[in-house]
């Protein structure tokens, strides 16, 4: 495949672009070479500014569940944009679109919409420390929760594929009331609460994470996160900015069991516009501004667009199976996988729940941050690339979760497993 067009692009971004890029992972400094400007996508498939066809699994990192350009969310965004694209008042959509995804999910009585998953996890830790009145937290290496100066301390994909495992411009001060635990491993969450008793306002977490790859909790462990909680007076939150309506229509507290008091939302929540939303009961979300005293605000919060957006995403979600052929399409592929590199002579682990995957070049088992960092890049960057010229467009990061969509086809897929038999003659 030829990227002309999108090399020159590059070229054209990095002068007015910091990197050229308005995320860093997009930047392909992982993986080496120039990244892919994308022209269009419908269904399974992106387009680039070259003419060339990817099948893609990415999914935009997530939002676009039932493919790209579904036209009863493109219907829904004409149709509301045609009325005017924003207002700074309330409208019915917020109301509707809050009604329909605190009745999926499980515990959650209020949700307020925000414009990012970064402004969705910010608010929900300043929530917990208002409501609490304690002020620290405590995250996992290697979890994501967007570039709030409190998140970017051992914070995964988002940092650590652009090579800065901590970010410059995060004070001594922010850093101080983050305390960092082991992905995985109760103990060292204890170890936190018994050194910094009546300290913690809440733990927050990806239940499934997705900034390392795609890592699975064990058995008993985010329960016992639940536990601790309870036994120290802290707040739970689940930062589903992945996962939530993606896994399945209550997210990861349906799959695990689990209920957590506050729930972060991006991606599928707004169809693929630019949306986020925090979650919890009455009794928390009362002290929110304006009828509490914690404030939060937002200009474009709400905006009709990304409501109506994410909609006919929900509706579409609620109505059809769409969750149990996702799974069925990824373990199709994930069998595949397997069958394909078991009679190489490589490393490798392959993680999956739902239709979340990913492929990890090394031999131990990937369960935290320290060994997700243990896979081999050099065979990872071969791999991508290898899979790029076959047409297929993976996450260019091998700390990244694969986001499959509905508009897959099982053509598309042995599509894919047939690149793959090629590319890993390369390896």
């Amino acid at each position: 495949m030829l990227y002309k067009r999108s090399s020159e692009l590059f070229k054209q971004a990095k002068e007015v672009i910091p990197g050229g890029v308005n995320s860093p992972v997009r930047a392909f400094k992982s993986v080496g070479g120039s990244p892919i400007f994308a022209s269009k996508a419908k269904g399974a498939y992106v387009y680039d500014e070259d003419g060339n066809r990817f099948i893609d699994y990415i999914s935009s990192w997530g939002p676009m569940i039932l493919g790209h350009a579904h036209p009863n969310v493109i219907n829904a965004i004409s149709e509301t944009a045609k009325k005017g694209t924003s207002f700074g008042m309330p409208t019915s959509l917020e109301t509707d679109l809050a009604k329909l995804s605190l009745s999926m999910v499980p515990a959650m009585e209020k949700i307020r919409f925000v414009n990012s998953g970064t402004e969705a996890c910010m608010s929900a830790v300043r929530l917990a420390r208002g409501y609490t009145k304690k002020d620290k937290i405590i995250k996992f290496s290697g979890c994501y929760h967007g570039h709030s100066d409190s998140f970017l301390i051992e914070a995964g994909s988002g940092v650590v594929t652009f090579g800065t495992p901590n970010s410059p411009g995060v004070t001594n001060g922010t850093a101080k009331d983050t305390l960092i635990a082991s992905y995985n491993d109760l103990d060292s969450v204890k170890a936190l609460f018994e050194n910094n008793v009546n300290q913690i306002a809440a733990i927050i977490i990806e239940p499934i994470a997705g900034n390392m790859g795609c890592v699975i909790p064990k058995d008993g462990f985010v329960q016992g996160l639940r536990n601790l909680c309870n036994e120290n007076n802290s707040l739970l939150i689940f930062d589903e900015v992945m996962t939530g309506y993606r896994l399945a229509k209550g997210g990861a507290q349906e799959l695990l069991g689990v209920e957590a008091d506050i729930v972060t939302y991006g991606k599928v929540i707004g169809g693929g516009l630019p949306v986020g939303a925090f979650s919890s009961k009455n009794i928390i979300m009362k002290e929110l501004s304006p009828t509490g005293s914690i404030y939060q605000a937002g200009t474009l919060s709400g905006n009709p667009l990304a409501m109506s957006a994410g909609l006919a995403t929900l509706t579409e979600l609620n109505n059809n199976n769409i969750y149990q052929s996702l799974d069925d399409k990824t373990a199709y592929l994930e069998k595949g996988m397997y069958e394909i590199l078991g009679k190489t002579n490589l490393d490798f682990k392959i993680n999956r729940l739902g239709s979340m995957i990913s492929l990890h070049f090394c031999s131990d088992d990937v369960i935290d941050f320290k060994s997700a960092q243990k896979g081999n890049n050099e065979i990872f960057k071969k791999y991508f690339h290898g899979m790029l010229k076959e047409g297929i467009y993976l996450p260019p990061s091998a700390f990244e979760s694969y986001f499959l969509n509905d508009a897959l086809s099982y053509n598309d897929i042995d599509f894919t497993l047939d690149s793959l038999k090629k590319v890993t003659k390369f390896l």
